[in-house]
């Protein structure tokens, strides 16, 4: 039998154009919407052009033994991975964290095609290196970034992994009601609900929580542990706000919801993929089983 080869799986999301065109029809319509708001239709052109421009470069970068796959964001849910995959993610940081849950051990590689537009923090490889990359990703020739991840699991089954944090709440601006358990400690909370964030995640919504409440805590992207912080915990003759941030490792955290309707949890800002959390439902947050494992050279 034929050894299996490599595939090279190209991740993608629309750009503003494909997403104006989408919405518009044509492009003199969506030239009229944004020509109304004082923008140029030829600025959106212009890096939709670049992005594909840098894609089709990345594309001719994979050696020829090598297959190929191209998915879009919105069709992530729906695709398979296989073990022998190197995905390249080609846009922004949060490009890299939206494919990282559907993941196992696969390399990833995050392309920014925009330097002047985007930080790339996780998307931090240029076009040109690819080529030499994308072999060295799978012949341990690569360094790889193992980044902690964060897992909830319900109590009916149900995983949902994180690469940057997992939110616990009410999917409105209602308080959020529910029992909070550390190894050591629980109450009952009403707040705005709580994110537990990773390594990789205290750079975004943790680090606003945390420098809000002056509640910092020290995590590395490749530690293995995660934090917790309680948004705006609200103290009652029901309720108490000991419990507000603090490091997770092995045992996490355990959280009974005591919301009749409008509990959530979801992941990575994604608020529309969401897992019901209704009155009595238990789900449990720690550092991941499987890490995002991030090939930067």
């Amino acid at each position: 039998m034929a050894a299996l080869t490599h595939r090279a799986v190209f991740v993608i999301r629309e750009t503003d154009y494909e997403a104006l065109i989408a919405r518009h029809a044509t492009s003199g319509q969506a030239r009229f919407f944004l020509e109304s708001r004082g923008q140029k239709l030829e600025d959106v052109v212009e890096r939709h052009e670049r992005f594909h421009a840098v894609l089709a470069r990345a594309r001719a970068s994979v050696p020829d033994e090598w297959r190929q796959a191209l998915v879009r964001r919105a069709d992530l849910d729906r695709f398979l991975f296989a073990p022998n995959d190197v995905i390249v993610a080609v846009g922004q940081d949060g490009l890299v964290a939206n494919v990282a849950k559907y993941l196992g051990a696969q390399p990833v590689i995050g392309i920014n095609p925009a330097p002047d537009l985007y930080d790339g923090i996780l998307a931090r490889i240029a076009v040109e290196r690819l080529g030499a990359l994308l072999p060295a990703s799978v012949n341990g020739a690569a360094a790889i970034e193992r980044r902690t991840m964060v897992r909830a699991i319900l109590d009916h089954g149900e995983t949902l992994f994180a690469l940057n944090e997992i939110f616990v709440g009410h999917r409105s601006h209602q308080s959020a009601r529910y029992r909070i358990e550390t190894a050591d400690e629980a109450e009952d909370h009403s707040s705005s609900g709580l994110i537990v964030a990773s390594g990789t995640g205290i750079t975004g919504w943790a680090r606003s929580i945390a420098e809000a409440t002056h509640l910092t805590i020290s995590l590395g992207t490749e530690e293995a542990a995660v934090g917790y912080w309680v948004r705006e915990p609200f103290p009652s003759v029901a309720s108490t706000t000991r419990l507000r941030a603090g490091k997770l490792k092995d045992a996490g955290l355990l959280i009974t919801s005591r919301m009749n309707d409008g509990g959530v949890v979801f992941a990575d800002g994604i608020e529309q993929d969401f897992l019901p959390f209704g009155w009595g439902s238990q789900v449990r947050l720690s550092p991941a089983d499987r890490t995002l494992n991030l090939a930067v050279g």
